[in-house]
């Protein structure tokens, strides 16, 4: 038997562990919403004259400035539900996407240690590879769920599109099925560090911070009752691979909103951009290293609750979908 501790990615079929991470994405998803709003309006602003006077700001300087007062300004001009524009799709994309993630993740392990067998890798090594296999595949199959995501959240009273449906339709008649996934190249060059990263910290905290819960150590006993070690784990984890892998994601969320209705949205005139490495200098050029981070402050902010939720929920459905499974096998013993 391996002397290492009990880990995440051994436990629960993979049923279990699918419904488990399916569950952990769809509670996360709606607790963090307003802040994924807020984070993807700063990361289509360019700061120009321009954009500032189209958005209804001030002609000398950005419509957002930081995290409350984009808040702010779009519950006075977009009412509560603008914080939750694009529900819908996003709530779709973190099932699958926590789904695919997790089963992924677990497979990708197994694959592991069937090529190089178990406990021959380092734990941080083998958990980087395995979050980087993971993210590259939930990525891939829930993309078009994550551009619509970000179109609607983009778009203003002045809507883009009036329905899920709608926007599916318009984009395969003006895009082609290759608008679904404008985009994908930043979307991969960021998840895969940012999947390998979160899980390789993740696994290496987990234990030890499993072994301070267990004592009832006064910094993390009672935070969020039993299992606060995920959640911590969960959230120091996330705000390492969200810096690391930042850039990728703004300019991925710049990709998604170009083509026939860039110039609709909050933004009014987002510049036109040609590639991941067209992006990224056009970028460097006209809003120097820092528009590299637009929106990383929320995006940081949003990666606690986010994380901590997301790990703490899907250890907690793991062991009730685990538990529920020990009853049905007993009833029919």
């Amino acid at each position: 038997m391996s002397s290492r501790p009990e880990r995440l990615k051994d436990e629960g079929s993979r049923l279990q562990v699918t419904a488990a991470g399916a569950t952990a994405g769809l509670i996360s998803r709606f607790v963090i919403a307003p802040l994924d709003v807020v984070k993807i309006r700063l990361q289509l602003q360019t700061h120009s004259p321009s954009a500032a006077s189209n958005g209804g700001g001030s002609s000398s300087g950005p419509v957002y400035r930081g995290t409350l007062q984009t808040l702010r300004h779009v519950m006075q001009h977009e009412g509560i539900t603008g914080l939750w524009k694009g529900n819908v799709p996003a709530e779709l994309l973190y099932i699958c996407y926590s789904a695919v993630q997790f089963t992924a993740y677990r497979s990708a392990t197994v694959a592991i240690h069937q090529t190089v067998g178990e406990s021959q890798l380092p734990q941080a090594a083998e958990s980087f590879l395995a979050g980087a296999v993971s993210g590259a595949a939930a990525t891939s199959a829930t993309y078009p769920l994550d551009l619509l995501r970000t179109r609607f959240a983009a778009q203003g009273n002045d809507r883009v599109y009036t329905s899920l449906r709608r926007a599916v339709v318009q984009i395969a008649q003006d895009e082609g099925v290759r608008g679904f996934f404008r985009g994908l190249s930043p979307g991969l060059a960021q998840i895969v560090p940012f999947m390998g990263m979160f899980f390789a910290v993740y696994e290496t905290l987990r234990p030890q911070l499993a072994r301070l819960d267990h004592n009832n150590a006064p910094l993390l006993a009672g935070v969020v009752g039993g299992g606060s070690s995920a959640a911590v784990a969960g959230v120091v984890a996330s705000v390492v691979a969200k810096t690391g892998s930042f850039p990728f994601d703004l300019v991925r969320k710049r990709i998604q909103v170009q083509g026939p209705t860039r110039s609709r949205y909050v933004h009014k005139n987002i510049p036109e951009y040609s590639g991941t490495v067209g992006t990224v200098r056009t970028i460097l050029m006209h809003e120097g290293f820092r528009g590299l981070y637009r929106g990383l402050t929320v995006s940081l902010i949003k990666a606690a609750p986010a994380s901590a939720v997301t790990m703490w929920t899907y250890e907690r459905a793991l062991h009730f979908y685990m538990a529920l499974g020990e009853k049905e096998t007993n009833r029919d013993l």
